[in-house]
């Protein structure tokens, strides 16, 4: 494998992961990438690549934007709400090695967004590039790269403030949430939920989840009380980091059963979101 491909592998696998939230499709635009580098370091009449970096980052960004498509054509005929393919790391994992991290929120809201706007903002928001730099890239005037920043950041901005939790609290909270889903206490859920609390339950077609997203902290209790006594008494819970934020993993003996991931409100810590992740087709790469 050519040296300039693996020593910028981690930055495309970021790249590319936060414009498509899948870990396999990721991996086939990496696979097509690499092809097209080999490919161009082959050929002998072939101009020199002067930034192998930023030929890499532009040949990733194209490809996956291509992905997209497809990605859409599955989530007409997904079953029930679609959350990204969660990164599960050790939760020792210093977080400030993955600083360009997305939580699995801002991944959720990114959904709003067309592909090209999502492209832009990962790029600039999330890794710093430019407005000139992501035109050149996507074959953009600068102009139109600057209004995709501006739509894409004020959608986003409306839909997630800015706000990232201190990740003691919420591994303290993610402690105390799955003590009173696991022990049914629906009392104890009732204080740590916000009133619209959302509960996004992603199962696809074969594991646990819902139709559609539930609202509302009353509905939300009862439904996770019920739900966490199904996998019965063989249920045990690793703490992990899903992209780059405390969240648990429950297993069912060493396979992975779901993925829980809190998100918190700024003023008071109390539980606005709950994703899990139980599609088996999402765990896979999950240990």
């Amino acid at each position: 494998m050519p040296d300039a491909f693996s020593d910028h592998r981690e930055l495309l696998f970021s790249v590319v992961y936060n414009i498509l939230g899948s870990v396999a499709d990721t991996e086939d635009v990496l696979q097509d990438t690499w092809l097209a580098w080999t490919r161009r370091e082959a050929d002998e009449g072939a101009e020199p690549v002067e930034h192998p970096r930023a030929y890499l980052v532009r040949v990733a960004v194209n490809r996956a934007l291509h992905q997209r498509a497809a990605i859409s054509r599955r989530r007409e005929t997904y079953v029930g709400p679609w959350l990204p393919e969660p990164l599960v790391r050790p939760i020792e994992e210093d977080a400030a090695e993955r600083a360009e991290s997305v939580s699995m929120a801002l991944l959720v809201v990114l959904e709003t967004l067309t592909p090209l706007e999502r492209a832009v903002f990962v790029l600039h928001e999330v890794f710093g590039y430019a407005h000139p730099e992501i035109a050149e890239m996507l074959g953009k005037t600068p102009a139109a790269v600057r209004q995709l920043a501006h739509r894409a950041r004020e959608s986003v901005h409306a839909r997630r403030p800015r706000y990232e939790p201190d990740p003691r609290l919420r591994r303290q909270v993610t402690e105390r949430f799955l003590d009173a889903a696991l022990g049914g206490n629906i009392d104890a859920l009732l204080e740590l939920l916000a009133p619209e609390v959302t509960l996004w339950g992603d199962g696809g077609a074969q594991g646990a989840g819902g139709t559609k997203p539930m609202q509302g902290r009353v509905k939300v209790a009862r439904l996770i009380a019920a739900i966490a006594q199904r996998p019965g008494p063989g249920l045990r819970i690793a703490y992990r980091r899903t992209n780059g934020d405390p969240s648990a993993l429950l297993l069912i003996g060493d396979d992975p059963y779901a993925v829980v991931v809190l998100d918190l409100a700024p003023e008071d810590g109390q539980v606005t979101g709950i994703y899990v992740v139980a599609n088996p087709e999402k765990l896979t790469n999950v240990g």
